[in-house]
């Protein structure tokens, strides 16, 4: 319930008349039925306006850090993401990162709509980074379509270290479903994860028109991160 109040009564309301997010291929997004959402991830608030374009609902994984943190901020934190349609994981790896596989699974399983940014982190310089083969293993496992989704825009209405978008249009280009069933039943196979992933990033890489690069994202920050504390 909270989150149709803060999509159609409190936040999206005001998120439309500021920004006047356009949107492109909505139709390609199943009427029913689960399925994962793909995007690229430029900046927060990537993931607020991706879902106000939609009449479904869409569920993101989040960190479990945003549900445990103590006194007024962490209730509301509790409060504002879990209405968002976030849903708590833990994502440090090993068991945690399959705990988290179970949830997305479930999650599709009951017909509901998953975002998910295959590159694992927000982009370091707005290049379309290599994707993290958890998507595919979802898809396989659900057995549900693909739907890459690319964000526009949103990198420079919200630079890093700025709190408040700057106000122009952001857009939201949904591209054909990708029907990966061929592969089903071989979700084991780490072969077929990364040719699954790789189709995925370059329908990415074409609908939003960034330029890729074959490195995960984590990596180029942890690099630029070492090279500032030398």
């Amino acid at each position: 319930m909270f989150y149709w109040l803060m999509k159609s009564v409190f936040l999206g309301p005001i998120l439309r008349l500021i920004y006047r997010p356009w949107a492109e291929g909505v139709e390609h997004v199943p009427a029913e039925g689960g399925a994962i959402l793909a995007g690229n991830h430029l900046t927060v608030v990537d993931s607020f306006f991706m879902p106000l374009v939609l009449d479904r609902k869409v569920s993101f994984l989040a960190k479990s850090d945003y549900f445990t943190e103590r006194g007024v901020k962490g209730w509301f934190k509790r409060v504002f993401f879990g209405g968002m349609g976030n849903v708590p994981v833990d994502r440090s790896g090993g068991r945690a990162s399959e705990a988290a596989l179970r949830t997305a699974v479930q999650i599709l399983e009951s017909g509901e709509l998953l975002g998910i940014y295959p590159e694992g982190t927000r982009s370091p310089d707005g290049r379309l980074y290599r994707g993290k083969t958890g998507v595919a293993r979802m898809a396989l496992e659900a057995r549900v379509p693909v739907v890459p989704v690319a964000m526009i825009g949103t990198a420079e209405m919200q630079p890093a270290g700025r709190i408040i978008p700057k106000r122009m249009r952001p857009g939201i280009k949904f591209g054909p479903p990708l029907d990966f069933s061929r592969y089903y039943g071989m979700e084991t196979d780490r072969h077929v994860l990364r040719s699954v992933t790789d189709e995925i990033m370059y329908a990415l890489m074409e609908l939003s028109g960034q330029e890729y690069v074959d490195v995960y994202a984590a990596t180029v920050k942890a690099r630029a991160a070492d090279a500032k504390d030398a």
